[in-house]
């Protein structure tokens, strides 16, 4: 059997409860949140959709319905707009989902991690390499650039490893991500051979903090599966990632471009302004808007 060596399927673990954002997220996914006038969760998909990947794969949780339903067909709403003429409003809801993307749902039964959400995705996963994405981190590539996840695959092209995306975070948030280390391999490129979940400032082996993008080889399910829970009592995605590197190589790119942690109400606010700013319908006003804001401060 051939390798495969193109990526051809996503995974969005969006199960999550989104407890930061209460009581927004009471009764609507985090996921759906509006940066501007596009969900999180829709970002992420163009994201995934511009890399050349058609089969997104959802792993979901009780009161996620609404993100089946953006994705669906909207019979009543697209006949509405269509009596009505407003064609360039009818395009804008058909592309939400082109004919040629596919979408899939799985459940995760129980909130036991970000490895756990992964594992769930196995069945429609199979046997090949595939793409993670947290909607929580809204990435953009440079401007007139590639995006992060089309980056990730010409970089996946080359060196067939497990590649994860990093960044690198100031000394006092390393708490917040898992850590790797390892030896350059390349231009922006590490082999890892250390990965830590959320360490102390003090026992980081680095400043390298992983995004949420992730290109994963299938190998991590089975290790994954064997982990007993790790930090915070769940079953933690970098865990599995470190077993992985005792069969396989795993390698750690840092991307071109800017990620915002709209999981948190500051990153969400960071890029709602930015991407407002750079909006084409609201943009010069509200940037007029901002100057008289502040002057009146």
């Amino acid at each position: 059997m051939n390798k495969i060596t193109e990526i051809r399927k996503a995974v969005f673990p969006v199960a999550g409860l989104g407890t930061r954002f209460l009581p927004a997220t009471k009764a609507q996914p985090k996921e759906m949140l509006p940066i501007v006038d596009k969900p999180l969760i829709q970002y992420a998909v163009e994201e995934a959709y511009a890399a050349g990947i058609r089969h997104m794969i959802f792993v979901t949780g009780r009161n996620k319905r609404a993100i089946e339903d953006h994705f669906d067909t909207a019979y009543e709403l697209e006949t509405e707009l269509e009596a009505s003429h407003k064609h360039e409003l009818l395009a804008l809801v058909r592309s939400l989902s082109p004919e040629d993307m596919d979408c899939s749902y799985v459940r995760q039964p129980r909130s036991l991690g970000l490895g756990h959400a992964v594992l769930c995705a196995q069945p429609l996963v199979g046997c090949e390499p595939f793409a993670v994405l947290l909607a929580d981190d809204l990435m953009c590539g440079p401007e007139n650039g590639d995006p992060v996840l089309t980056q990730m695959v010409e970089v996946f092209k080359r060196v067939q490893t497990s590649l994860l995306a990093v960044q690198e975070v100031p000394a006092d948030h390393v708490k917040r991500y898992g850590i790797v280390a390892g030896e350059p391999a390349g231009e922006r490129l590490i082999k890892v051979n250390q990965m830590v979940e959320k360490p102390s400032p003090e026992a980081a082996p680095s400043r390298m903090g992983v995004a949420g993008r992730y290109i994963l080889t299938p190998g991590v399910f089975a290790h994954i599966r064997n982990n007993s829970r790790g930090a915070g009592g769940e079953i933690q995605l970098t865990d599995g990632i470190a077993q992985l590197m005792t069969t396989e190589g795993v390698h750690a790119y840092q991307y071109h471009g800017k990620r915002y942690d709209c999981g948190s109400k500051q990153g969400f606010l960071e890029a709602t302004v930015d991407f407002a700013l750079k909006h084409p319908e609201v943009g010069p006003e509200f940037q007029e808007y901002l100057k008289a804001h502040s002057i009146r401060r």
